[in-house]
This record gives structure tokens, C-alpha cells and sequence, in this order.
């Protein structure tokens, strides 16, 4: 079972924010996909289903980014899903808009939902980082998070996680291909 948790903050106010980027991308994978809803509390919301025959969970944790780790320990321990399954889909901040990333572990890069999730399980988990650029100072660095992104943006953001999502079964089995084909298809789209 393959597990793909978003990260981002619950409530309307932080809705189409940058760092609300895993829960947009989780929202894309679960309405084109078809994915049912399994659980949902004042902690979670969890969906089930499958893309090209493997079956999917989707987990949202609704517990504020710098405590998502918790709550998505629990989830994985209950299911007895491995580390090496998880891939977590995050917004980062040194990589430009329009542009994705892939990797396994590593550091968090000071971003308190990753925090949060190495604190509980460790880093070694699988990542899937989108890029919301970044502000011109250190001190920008949490209003730039919290605030939506301008029309441009948005319009970049939305291509990248959508033609992510199209092709989500290439990131669990050729990664490579994955990458190059996201690039060149937003390449091409712009």
C-alpha cells in the first residue's frame, strides 16, 4: 500500500496558500482518481483508493503543520504501513515556482511539518517537494508561506500539480521519467 500524505493547515483562511500545496495536491489526486473518503476527525482525513490498479491511501493531517508528524505516526503504525511507502508532498521554499523536486530523506530545510514528521519516524521517508519560491529576506519567510499566490502563480502551481497528478503512477516506479516528463510537459504548457 502506498501512502502519500500532503501537508498544509486546515481552515478556509489558509486555503490556496503556498504552504498549503500537499493539501491541494491531495484534493487533485482524490477528485480525479475517485478516491473515497475512509476517516475523517478533528486530527485526519484519510482516502482510499487505486490509480492503474495499486491501491492508495491519502492522508491529510488537520493537526496544523508544525504537528503533522503525530498524527501521521499513528496512521502508519495502525495500518502497519512501512516508512519506505510514505511519500510526503510539501511545498518548498528554495525551489522556484513551477518546478518539482524528488527525494529520499535528507534535512527539513527549517519547514515544521517535515519537522514535526522526522521528530516522530525519522527522515527516510520519500518526498515530493513543490517549488513556491522564495522571498527576497529570511524575515519574509512566514508571511511568504501563509499568503496566496498571485494569478501567474497560481496558474503555474495548478499546471505543476495537475500534470503531477496525471502521471503520479510514473513516481512510484520510473522517478526519473517522472521528472522529465513533468518538466517537459510544463515546459511545453507555458
Amino acid at each position: 500500500m502506498i501512502v502519500i500524505c500532503g501537508l498544509g493547515n486546515p481552515g478556509s483562511k489558509y486555503t490556496d496558500t503556498r504552504h498549503n500545496v500537499g493539501f491541494s495536491f491531495i484534493d487533485k489526486i482524490k477528485t480525479k482518481y475517485k478516491f473515497i473518503i475512509l476517516k475523517k476527525d478533528k486530527s485526519k482525513e484519510i482516502f482510499k483508493g487505486k490509480i492503474k490498479r495499486k491501491e492508495y491511501y491519502l492522508f491529510k493531517p488537520l493537526t496544523y503543520m508544525n504537528l503533522s508528524g503525530p498524527t501521521l505516526a499513528s496512521f502508519l503504525h495502525y495500518y502497519k504501513i512501512p516508512i519506505k511507502n510514505l511519500t510526503v508532498v510539501h511545498d518548498d521554499l528554495d525551489i522556484n515556482i513551477g518546478k518539482i523536486k524528488v527525494k529520499k530523506g535528507g534535512g527539513n530545510a527549517g519547514h515544521n511539518g517535515l519537522l514535526s514528521i522526522d521528530e516522530v519516524i525519522g527522515n527516510s521517508y520519500n518526498r515530493l517537494r513543490i517549488g513556491i519560491g522564495h522571498p527576497p529576506s529570511k524575515e519574509f519567510v512566514i508571511k511568504h508561506v501563509l499568503k496566496k499566490f498571485n494569478p501567474e502563480e497560481k496558474k503555474a502551481i495548478n499546471k505543476i500539480i495537475e500534470l503531477s497528478v496525471e502521471n503520479i503512477d510514473l513516481l512510484f516506479s520510473k522517478k526519473e521519467i517522472f521528472l522529465t516528463k513533468i518538466s517537459f510537459l510544463f515546459r511545453k504548457s507555458i
